[in-house]
């Protein structure tokens, strides 16, 4: 049985379908991520999986049972990561987590025996004592995350779980859900980091406009959707929106190119081949800043599914 079912889920305010007809499964104990531009109707489907916003219509089960039925009793089984820190400020850090975990009917010595753990497993340990206001950003969403196991869940709903941290904050906090996907839990994640996606995710479901594009491992998806490798043009004295600088190079690429994607002066070019594409557009003597060869990666086929950068 599937962890989260969606059948033709329908969200709309008005005239606008956020979520417009999607349909997905998230199996027992693996990560599944949403990528999307802003707007998307990521965050609207994960509110809805999480019982805050009921559906319009279609069908959604959450651990076997359906979000209009029995939201209180999902919640009860479920963690919750927000895209913004919902902490308690007034509270130190152990006591928001011994705090929320009275919500759950977690016995006082439990509780607090609880939050020692989780602190440890967050390495917030020596910070039990500071108020929250006092720790940066990057200590804040793993306290987000602490609080979010408080209850024990079997499925942890992550919106945007690392936004803002800097790089070694955001490796830690990788490593802290890895750990936690091999004990069993359940994930769902959205994020505005591809790298991410595609370092913690098992499957992904790309949305746009509030329908899901295409749905697949990342693996899968790079070698269905943006080729093997992409070359990258850089232009010295216009950019690409010169239409008769941007016909010559692509009619130079010939089929070697299996899409173009322009961004400003940068110029991508996905391929199978990108050594003789590459060779070819030098030969051809285009005068360019610089050109580039590379692996495809998630981001290459984001961009040919839905034609706009993540942060658009």
């Amino acid at each position: 049985m599937s962890t989260v079912a969606a059948r033709a889920l329908l969200k709309r305010y008005g005239d606008l379908a956020a979520v417009d007809g999607v349909s997905f499964d998230v199996h027992p104990g693996e990560c599944f991520g949403f990528l999307g531009p802003n707007g998307a109707g990521k965050t609207t489907t994960m509110k809805m999986i999480y019982c805050v916003l009921p559906p319009t219509s279609g069908e959604l089960s959450v651990l076997g049972m359906d979000v209009r039925a029995h939201p209180r009793a999902i919640k009860a089984r479920l963690g919750v990561v927000t895209q913004d820190n919902t902490l308690d400020t007034a509270l130190t850090v152990r006591e928001n987590l011994v705090i929320f975990a009275r919500y759950f009917d977690i016995p006082w010595r439990l509780a607090r025996q609880r939050a020692d753990e989780l602190l440890d497993f967050v390495s917030l340990t020596d910070r039990a004592g500071d108020k929250v206001e006092y720790l940066s950003g990057g200590m804040k969403r793993r306290l987000m995350v602490a609080r979010a196991l408080v209850p024990q869940p079997e499925l942890l709903v992550l919106d945007e779980p690392t936004t803002g941290l800097d790089p070694q904050a955001r490796q830690l906090a990788w490593e802290k859900l890895r750990q936690l996907k091999r004990t069993g839990v359940t994930q769902i994640l959205t994020t505005h980091y591809m790298e991410e996606a595609a370092a913690l995710c098992d499957r992904i479901a790309i949305m746009d406009q509030g329908r899901i594009v295409t749905e697949g491992s990342p693996a899968d998806l790079v070698a269905a959707h943006a080729g093997r490798e992409v070359v990258e043009l850089r232009a010295t004295d216009t950019d690409w929106r010169d239409q008769n600088a941007l016909k010559r190079v692509l009619s130079i690429a010939g089929d070697l190119a299996e899409a173009h994607e322009v961004y400003g002066d940068l110029l991508m070019l996905p391929t199978q081949d990108g050594e003789t594409l590459l060779r070819r557009i030098r030969e051809q003597g285009v005068t360019l800043e610089s050109a580039t060869l590379r692996r495809a990666t998630l981001e290459d086929a984001f961009l040919k599914l839905t034609g706009r950068r993540l942060r658009d």
